[in-house]
């Protein structure tokens, strides 16, 4: 039996990284736990000062939720796993319409408080490696 993934991104600030994934995404803010107005009166409520949360969900139901939280460490090294935002097209797309396509997502992305760090574009493949603005990398395929 298939499982329900869901995505726990560490952070610094839950609301403003759950702000730029929701434009990234197409993501939606999910409403806060039930018996609380918001997800910063749950994080008071159930964590201690420093603790504070936020989900984003697929307002599809498609794709996995993503939970945002706050932690006190920052992020000192590369990601031992990273997302892929698949936007060139399905396999097969020719390579000249899939590089227009990750550029134009790499320019949105770019706008909202993305860093592109470099593209790829070698005899197998076509993409982009950014940074969201906490630093997490993640790729433009």
């Amino acid at each position: 039996m298939a499982r329900q993934l869901q995505i726990a991104i560490d952070c610094a600030e839950p609301d403003r990284l759950a702000g730029f994934w929701a434009a990234a995404l197409g993501y939606v803010p999910e409403p806060p736990p039930a018996g609380h107005a918001s997800w910063a009166e749950f994080s008071r409520a159930v964590g201690d000062r420093s603790e504070a949360w936020s989900a984003l969900v697929d307002p599809d139901g498609f794709g996995p939720r993503l939970l945002f939280h706050r932690v006190p460490e920052p992020k000192v090294a590369k990601n031992r796993m990273h997302l892929d935002v698949l936007t060139g097209g399905p396999r097969g797309t020719p390579k000249e319409h899939r590089r227009a396509l990750v550029a134009a997502e790499v320019a949105r992305l770019t706008e909202r408080g993305a860093r592109h760090l470099q593209t790829v574009d070698d005899e197998a493949d076509h993409f982009a490696v950014l940074q969201d603005p906490e630093g997490n990398e993640f790729c433009v395929c």
